[in-house]
């Protein structure tokens, strides 16, 4: 979590929810699209609970 400049519980939330969506069925490893779709999804999540975007 320190290397990529977020706290443990930002850190702990992003793989929960990166988590969940595999659960769900998203892959991110198919195609760039369905990259993109599930990072969007996680950022959308991750706000919803007061968390900023892992990725920036």
């Amino acid at each position: 979590a320190k290397d990529n400049n977020k706290t443990l519980q930002a850190h702990y939330a992003h793989l929960l929810v990166h988590g969940t969506l595999h659960a769900q069925g998203w892959d991110h490893e198919t195609s760039e699209a369905d990259a993109q779709a599930m990072e969007a999804r996680e950022v959308e999540i991750l706000a919803g609970l007061g968390f900023k975007n892992p990725y920036h």
